[in-house]
Order: structure tokens, then sequence, then C-alpha cells
């Protein structure tokens, strides 16, 4: 390397430290560090959207947990595979739907009790 290129390294080297020694001080500098003060309008406006998400999730959460739900997707499935049972022409569609029907409510009823049972067990191991 000739005198002239090192001296080009060597200054691009103290520029690069410069730079990361001012970009140190903008990150590390109180204006930075310190949050802004909130102020009393913006924190009751934040827990009004957290109540009025709570109450969207609690709502979703009963309609999810409901028996009214569970019935309602019962009936509408007896009736596509009742639908599906005439197309296809299989015999007696009326009465082979209602083992269909009757698997997913078994299952969907019991699905809380062996939720619990699974839990109870999983807190004994711990």
């Amino acid at each position: 390397m000739s005198e002239g290129e090192e001296y080009t390294e060597l200054s691009r080297a103290k520029c690069k430290k410069a730079k990361a020694r001012d970009l140190y001080k903008l990150m590390y500098s109180e204006e930075i560090l310190r949050p802004a003060e909130p102020n009393v309008e913006q924190l009751k406006n934040d827990i009004e959207q957290i109540k009025q998400r709570n109450a969207r999730v609690e709502a979703d959460k009963a309609w999810e947990t409901s028996l009214f739900r569970k019935i309602l997707v019962a009936i509408l499935t007896y009736i596509v595979v009742v639908l599906f049972f005439t197309v296809a022409k299989l015999p007696k569609p009326l009465v082979n739907a209602t083992v269909l029907t009757a698997g997913f409510l078994l299952s969907t009823l019991s699905i809380p009790f062996f939720k619990k049972l699974r839990l109870r067990q999983r807190q004994r191991v711990k």
C-alpha cells in the first residue's frame, strides 16, 4: 500500500469510529432513554381501548363455549349430512345422519371433561 492509500484507510477508520461514537451518544442520550410522559387523556383512552378489547374477547369466549352454539352446529351438521346421504342415494339418510351428528355432539360435549382431567394430571406431574 502506498502512503496515500494508508492515509485514506486511516481516515476511513477514524470516520467510522467517530460515526459509531456519535451514534452511541445519540442512542444513550437522555431524550431517547427517557420516555415521554403520558398524559391523563392518553391513559384514559388506552384503558378504554383495553376494556373494549376485553369485552370482545369475553363475548367470543362465551360464544365458543356456549351450548347453543354446539347445538346449532349439530343441527347444521345433521342437515348437511342428510342432504349428502340423499344425493348419494344411501339408505335411510335421516337415521344414518343421526349417527354422525351424535358422534359430533358427544365429542364436543366431552372435550371439557377430558381437558380438566388432563390439566389435573399435568399438575400432579409438576
